[in-house]
């Protein structure tokens, strides 16, 4: 786990990180048997700057807000391939691309 606020985790199998190190999650990735899921805007950014997503799921919720952080970095760029989309009764639409690297 990645953060500068929490002072600690909750179990045993959980690793507090301060600092982001895309070597050591790229290492990570090639030797998970499981996906790995990235959460937070700011940690995402990181990542995408690494080239280090293969998968984007996107909830797009029909409400302007205004504000806060961006829910994907403005100086990267990849072409996305859609592979789902829901469409929810509440309007919220789910979309999951591939990343083409």
């Amino acid at each position: 786990m990645y953060s500068a606020g929490l002072h600690s985790v909750g179990t045993r199998l959980t690793r507090l990180e301060r600092t982001f190190d895309p070597a050591e999650v790229q290492a990570v990735k090639e030797s998970s048997a499981e996906d790995l899921q990235i959460g937070g805007a700011t940690l995402a950014a990181e990542a995408f700057r690494a080239g280090l997503i293969d998968e984007v799921e996107l909830f797009l919720s029909p409400v302007i807000v205004g504000g806060g952080l961006q829910a994907l970095p403005v100086d990267v760029r990849f072409d996305l391939s859609l592979l789902e989309e829901r469409h929810f009764t509440s309007g919220v639409v789910y979309l999951h691309y591939a990343v083409n690297n």
